[in-house]
């Protein structure tokens, strides 16, 4: 059953959209709050997004920003009372997959998760391999030859990072940029230090040390 989260502070809006879901076949879950939502989605579960903008703690086009730069490529609607070109621009360029102005009927709300769904079915996949390495999108799990490995919010963005460019060296640039964004310092060491967390996870050969460059994930292919 696919489990929809409601990120929405305003109870009568919540009651609404999560009725029909129900009615609909949907399994919900709600938040609040961004940091509410953000540790729901960090916890794994959830296979699309419904985002009001307006949150009581921070800009839901914050809590965007922050889902997808831990690498998740969760379908996020926005649910709206902002109808400005220059906002949705915004939520398009950050990730945003589609968008709702209130006030909407629920039929539009359903429609409009159908769709997502169906793309998301269509163009991503729900699985990556290589190299003996198994990681589930939806569920946010890994399997390593055929074991189940509790891998962090992070670690988990970082090895999906190594899978889908398995075989390519990618930089500590690039790693710090696609999985931390640009709020840390490029003279950190936490790449590093992720890197020795997933070969302790993965397998200390499944990730080299290409001198001068950065990492590659090794396929064995």
């Amino acid at each position: 059953m696919t489990n929809v989260l409601i990120v929405e502070d305003e109870e009568r809006v919540v009651s609404f959209v999560r009725r029909g879901l129900t009615a609909a076949g949907y399994a919900t879950s709600t938040a609040g709050t961004g940091r509410e939502a953000l540790a729901m989605l960090a916890a794994g579960g959830v296979e699309l997004v419904l985002l009001d903008l307006g949150l009581p703690d921070m800009n839901g086009l914050d809590v965007l920003a922050e889902l997808r730069r831990s690498g998740s490529t969760i379908p996020v609607i926005a649910l709206t009372g902002r109808d400005s070109a220059r906002d949705l621009a915004v939520g398009l360029d950050s990730g945003l997959d589609d968008y709702i102005p209130k006030p909407f009927t629920f039929d539009e709300v359903l429609a409009r998760i159908r769709a997502r769904l169906r793309d998301r079915e269509r163009e991503v996949p729900t699985k990556l391999e290589s190299g003996g390495v198994v990681l589930d999108l939806l569920e946010r799990r890994a399997k390593v030859d055929g074991h189940n490995v509790e891998l962090s919010s992070r670690e988990f963005a970082l090895a999906e990072e190594f899978l889908r460019h398995a075989g390519r060296v990618l930089s500590r640039e690039q790693l710090l940029s696609r999985v931390w964004g640009y709020d840390f310092d490029p003279g950190s060491n936490i790449v590093d230090v992720y890197v020795r967390y997933l070969r302790a996870k993965l397998g200390p050969d499944r990730i080299r040390t290409v001198r001068g460059e950065g990492y590659r994930f090794e396929s064995g292919e």
